[in-house]
């Protein structure tokens, strides 16, 4: 089977799972002359956001957090792997449903690469994993990432 991706979805949340995940993502991207797009989901589903909890300097704090992280880790991928064809996006909301849903629907992905596992070990015990979620739902072809570029598997944060 020979599949030219073009649309390359890679989701991070920090994790090193999800930036193994992502400089693998670089390579297949490259090698497909591929738009790789980063993205990160800022949770609303928590209990903070669905009950007013949180400010709006708290929330403008995190949002320029995960805007500096992606642009640190966006520049570490270009540094290491050459690839031009990068964009950083950020969206509030379920990371289940974004990631499987609202962003392939939005960018035409055909190929979404992720970690086996993220940061967030408690949401994964009480609800299950979003790499778990994304690969039996999404529509388009998933990628889960267990190692790094050595393909060897990576001590987690």
């Amino acid at each position: 089977m020979y599949n030219e991706y073009k649309n390359i979805l890679v989701p991070v949340d920090g994790s090193q799972q999800a930036e193994n995940a992502l400089m693998k993502a670089a390579e297949v991207a490259i090698r497909n002359d591929a738009r790789l797009d980063v993205l990160n989901v800022l949770n609303t589903t928590s209990f903070g956001f669905s009950y007013g909890v949180v400010d709006g300097d708290a929330i403008t704090d995190m949002v320029n957090d995960e805007i500096d992280y992606l642009k640190d880790l966006i520049q570490r991928v270009k540094k290491q792997t050459g690839i031009k064809n990068i964009h950083m996006h950020l969206r509030f909301g379920s990371p289940r449903n974004v990631i499987t849903y609202d962003f392939p629907h939005d960018y035409a992905v055909d190929l979404i690469i992720m970690g086996a596992t993220g940061k967030n070990a408690v949401s994964r015990l009480l609800e299950g994993s979003v790499a778990s979620f994304v690969n039996t739902h999404a529509s388009c072809d998933v990628a889960i990432v267990r190692t790094g570029l050595d393909n060897k598997p990576k001590p987690t944060k």
